[in-house]
C-alpha cells in the first residue's frame, strides 16, 4: 500500500532540504528521499569543505610572507592529510545539523533512490525496501555533477574531478586544470598557494568568463603575478597517462603544444542528474540534461516541480534555495510569494584574490543598449587594504545613466564575498546612486571602496 504525503522531494541538497522545511513550516506533511548524504554536493563536496581547503591555503599564503609582519620560523611542516580531514570534519557536521533540522520539522526521510512511476508518484528503493509514495506535489532537486569530455579517459586517480580535487594523498608537482570558471580558478589558487606548479588551460580568451572582464583580466594578472600558468583560446586535444603522469597536447590558435602533469583537474561546468528518475515516462522536457522548469519552478507536468541545479543555470547554492522557497510557497498560494530575481543572484569566487559580482557587467549592459555609467575605486587608495597589506584589487559600480539605478556591481580583492551583499541589498531597495552616495560606511575597512566607487560614476570621488 502506497503512502500519501502533500510533497515528496527528490535530493536533499540546499534545494531539497530548504524546501522540505518550509513546506512543513507551512503544514504540508512531507517526505524527502535522499541516496547519499544530505546537503548534497555543495555541503558534502563543494561549497563548504573548499572553503575549509582554501582557509588552509591562506594559512599558507600567511606563513610564507611572515617576515614582512616581523615573524620568522624554523622547521615548518605541512600535512595535507590533516588539511583534508578539517575539511571532511566540518562536511559531516554540518550534514548532522541538517539531519536535525529535518527531523525537528517532522519531515520523513528515506535514504534510498527514487523514481517517478506517474503523475506524483514515486517508487522509493531503500536499502531494505521498496516503497510507494503517491504526492499531490513532487520536487526534482537532484543537482549536478562534473561534466567529463569524451576525449579524456576515465582515471580517477590521474584525472580528477571536483571531488578528488579535495582529497588528495599528495600534492601533485605539477598539476594542470582544464577550464578557468569558479571551480577551476579556486583550485587553482589553492594549490598553487600549498606549492603545486599549476597551469590553467581555458576555451576563451580570459579567465573566469563569465564575470566583468575588466575584473577577470585583473585576476588573470594577479594569477600570473603568483607563478600561475594560463593558456587560453586553448583546448585539450589528446590526453594520454604515462608512468602516473600525464601527456596533453593543446591546440591554439592552429598550434599544438606539449605539457606535461602529475595530476589534471577536469572543470569544464556541469550536467544535470536527470538520469533513471522516470522522467521519460512523463515526457517531462529536459533541454541538454537540464530539466526546463518556469518562473515558480512548474515544469510542463502538472504536479512536478524542479529546483536547484537541475533546473539549469546559475548551478549556486543559494538560487537553488531561494527556488526552493518560491516554488513551495507558490505551491501553498502564498499572496506574498515572487519569482526569483535573476538580476539580483550574487556571485562569488573564493580564490586569491577574491572576486564578487551581482547584476550585469559593463558588457552585458551595453550589449541591452543600456546607456551606463560606471564607477571604479582602485584598493591602491584604501586604507585598510594597504594595511592589511592587500592592495591589489578593484570595485566597480555600474548604474543606469538615465535613472540612476545600480544595475550591477564587481569587485575584486580581499574579503569581497563577504562584502558584496550590500551591494544585492541596495539593489533589492532600488537604491540610487543618489542614495548610495549618502550612505555612511565606517572606516577603516574595504568596504568603503563600495562609496568611493559610487561617488566616483558621479564625479565626487574624493579619495581618487
Amino acid at each position: 500500500m502506497a503512502e500519501h504525503f502533500d510533497l515528496a522531494v527528490i535530493g536533499g541538497g540546499p534545494g531539497g532540504y530548504v524546501a522540505a522545511i518550509r513546506a512543513a513550516q507551512l503544514g504540508f506533511k512531507v517526505t524527502l528521499v535522499e541516496k547519499e548524504h544530505l546537503g548534497g554536493v555543495c555541503l558534502n563536496w563543494g561549497c563548504i569543505p573548499t572553503k575549509a581547503l582554501l582557509k588552509g591555503a591562506e594559512v599558507s599564503h600567511t606563513l610564507n610572507t611572515m617576515e614582512r609582519w616581523g615573524f620568522t620560523a624554523d622547521n615548518l611542516s605541512f600535512d595535507i592529510n590533516k588539511l583534508v580531514d578539517h575539511s571532511r570534519a566540518a562536511a559531516t557536521k554540518l550534514s548532522g545539523g541538517i539531519e536535525y533540522l529535518l527531523r525537528k520539522n517532522r519531515v520523513i526521510v528515506f535514504e534510498g533512490t527514487a523514481k517517478l512511476t506517474g503523475k506524483c508518484k514515486l517508487q522509493v528503493s531503500t536499502k531494505n525496501k521498496v516503497i510507494s509514495i503517491n504526492a499531490m506535489h513532487v520536487i526534482v532537486a537532484t543537482g549536478a555533477r562534473p561534466r567529463e569530455l569524451p576525449n579524456l579517459p576515465a582515471n580517477r586517480n590521474i584525472i580528477w574531478t571536483a571531488r578528488e580535487a579535495m582529497t588528495p594523498k599528495n600534492l601533485p608537482e605539477r598539476l594542470l586544470i582544464v577550464g578557468a570558471g569558479a571551480i577551476g580558478c579556486e583550485f587553482a589558487s589553492f594549490y598553487a598557494d600549498l606549492g603545486s606548479h599549476v597551469t590553467l588551460v581555458e576555451a576563451v580568451d580570459h579567465i573566469l568568463p563569465t564575470e566583468d572582464k575588466e575584473i577577470s583580466q585583473l585576476a588573470g594578472r594577479a594569477f600570473l603575478t603568483r607563478g600561475i600558468d594560463i593558456l587560453t583560446d586553448s583546448l585539450i586535444s589528446r590526453i594520454a597517462i604515462t608512468n602516473d603522469r600525464v601527456e596533453a597536447e593543446i591546440k591554439n590558435q592552429g598550434k599544438t603544444s606539449k605539457l606535461v602533469a602529475d595530476r589534471v583537474i577536469l572543470a569544464i561546468g556541469v550536467s544535470g542528474n536527470t538520469e533513471n528518475l522516470g522522467l521519460e515516462s512523463l515526457n517531462v522536457e529536459v533541454e541538454n540534461s537540464f530539466i526546463k522548469t518556469d518562473q515558480w519552478c512548474r515544469t510542463n507536468v502538472v504536479g512536478l516541480y524542479a529546483i536547484g541545479d537541475v533546473a539549469g543555470a546559475p548551478w549556486l547554492a543559494h538560487k537553488a534555495s531561494h527556488e526552493a522557497v518560491i516554488c513551495v510557497e507558490h505551491i501553498a498560494g502564498e499572496p506574498t510569494s515572487k519569482p526569483l530575481n535573476r538580476t539580483q543572484i550574487p556571485g562569488c569566487t573564493y580564490c586569491r584574490p577574491q572576486l564578487a559580482s551581482v547584476g550585469l557587467t559593463e558588457q552585458g549592459a551595453k550589449q541591452q543598449g543600456i546607456n551606463v555609467r560606471v564607477g571604479r575605486f582602485d584598493l591602491q587608495a584604501s586604507g585598510k587594504a594597504i594595511a592589511i597589506n592587500e592592495p591589489k584589487g578593484l570595485v566597480k559600480a555600474i548604474f543606469d545613466a538615465g535613472t540612476g539605478k545600480l544595475i550591477g556591481a564587481h569587485m575584486i580583492g580581499p574579503e569581497v564575498t563577504e562584502q558584496i551583499q550590500g551591494l544585492v541589498v541596495a539593489m533589492g531597495a532600488e537604491m540610487s546612486d543618489e542614495q548610495l552616495s549618502k550612505t555612511i560606511f565606517p572606516h577603516p575597512t574595504v568596504s568603503e571602496s563600495i562609496h568611493e566607487s559610487v561617488l566616483d560614476s558621479i564625479n565626487r570621488a574624493i579619495h581618487k
